[in-house]
């Protein structure tokens, strides 16, 4: 009887693994592009003044991938892409005082608030490695849909954040204890490459369209990712994890049929 049921599931596994030998030399490259609208999400406990509140931002979303073919519905992508990351915040806001400022407050202040724009631009290089799936809109028809998923894996390439604004300086979120000071401009632009881990890992996935003519196709889709981990080295700025809705379009050839 065990051996009846395991030859069940072994016979199915042979029949498709012989059905997709035709289509395994199937190769496709091509380059796709398009933004990316991505936000930092605060992580639970870790929250703090400094890394809640974010709202999205907007960037470029571009690369070149690879598409291996093991059957009519079924083939694995590989992708290597430049993407936008981060976040941005506009409005009433903490930051951290300067050494120079901390020195005149009282002891145990940890942050001042003021009324500025901050922007934290974030850009990665993104590997995904993807599961795809796809349709064609039937039997003659140029259209094919098609979904895909599956992990990423990212390297920091460059981190700024950027700081446009003057305002009046307070002590509480509440504004009920101001600074005798004057309105300062805080415009600023601060490298924090080396405050953020260099690697992160996540998730990704794809919903398009293509429109297939001879080997060539060109496509549009919409998606997005997630990263897991989180994105500071240290604690004192919270820790937040990256995210992003993408729209592309793109072009692809098929160098084997």
């Amino acid at each position: 009887m065990k051996i009846q049921r395991s030859f069940k599931w072994l016979l199915p596994a042979i029949v498709m693994l012989f059905s997709t030998t035709a289509y395994a030399q199937q190769i496709d490259l091509g380059v796709r592009g398009g933004i990316s609208i991505p936000n930092l999400t605060a992580g639970g406990s870790e929250e703090n003044p400094l890394n809640k509140g974010y709202s999205s931002r907007q960037g470029p979303d571009f690369g070149i991938f690879g598409e291996y073919h093991i059957s009519k519905l079924f083939s694995i992508e590989a992708m290597i892409s430049y993407s936008s990351q981060g976040g941005k915040k506009d409005g009433f806001q903490a930051f951290p005082p300067t050494p120079e400022q901390k020195a005149q407050l009282p002891p145990g202040t940890t942050y001042l608030y003021a009324d500025f724009k901050s922007e934290a631009k974030l850009n990665y290089l993104m590997v995904p490695i993807l599961a795809k799936f796809g349709w064609n809109l039937g039997p003659t028809s140029p259209l094919r849909l098609y979904v895909d998923a599956g992990p990423f894996f990212g390297f920091l390439v460059g981190a700024k954040q950027i700081v446009r604004g003057t305002s009046l300086l307070y002590m509480d979120e509440g504004r009920t204890q101001q600074l005798p000071v004057p309105a300062q401009k805080l415009d600023n632009d601060v490298d924090i490459k080396d405050q953020l881990n260099t690697f992160n890992f996540g998730v990704s996935g794809n919903v398009g369209l293509a429109y297939l003519f001879g080997r060539n196709q060109v496509f549009v889709e919409g998606g997005g990712n997630y990263g897991f981990l989180n994105i500071q080295k240290g604690s004192a700025n919270g820790k937040n994890q990256t995210g992003a809705a993408t729209a592309s379009i793109g072009y692809a050839y098929r160098i084997r049929k």
